[in-house]
């Protein structure tokens, strides 16, 4: 079973065009996540794009180290999402070139953290959107009720809007 994905290098380019307020930098990518997470090498260290928090962080010291977490069962939990992955290969819920799970609803707009909200995504699309819901909403103060957002077309700018 596997825990990981591997887009293309056109498709990662294009899904991170979102993320680089978040100071991503000249980091290289090195591991995606089969939920759109990535794993950049930055001059030796180990940092982790986690797009449900919105976070950018140091992960680990070395790519020894993440292959270390990523083989024990609390390491795959906490970075591939390791329960939701099993479950949805054991239901069926299997990944097609291109794609990759995500919530139906991102929990940062309300959506909850359980299998339910689970579903089969086109990559560049989910990591995209992920992007832009945190840039648009990481300024709003602890608690701020967003009663809406819209998808607009991919060339109309802003891709997701958040009220």
């Amino acid at each position: 079973m596997s825990f990981t994905i591997t887009p293309s290098s056109e498709s990662l380019d294009r899904g991170l065009e979102s993320w680089h307020w978040i100071g991503i930098g000249n980091s290289k990518p090195i591991l995606v996540t089969s939920f759109a997470e990535v794993f950049f090498d930055a001059g030796g260290e180990i940092w982790f794009l986690d797009t449900l928090e919105g976070t950018f962080k140091k992960s680990h010291d070395s790519r020894e180290e993440l292959e270390a977490a990523l083989s024990t069962d609390s390491g795959k939990d906490h970075f591939l999402f390791g329960g939701f992955v099993e479950r949805a290969v054991r239901e069926g819920l299997n990944l097609a070139e291109g794609r990759c799970y995500d919530f139906k609803l991102h929990p940062k707009v309300g959506g909850a953290i359980q299998y339910e909200n689970v579903e089969v995504r086109d990559f560049v699309v989910a990591l995209n959107i992920r992007g832009q819901i945190h840039e648009q909403v990481r300024h709003l103060p602890e608690g701020t009720k967003i009663s809406k957002f819209v998808v607009s077309n991919r060339e109309a700018k802003p891709w997701w809007k958040v009220w």
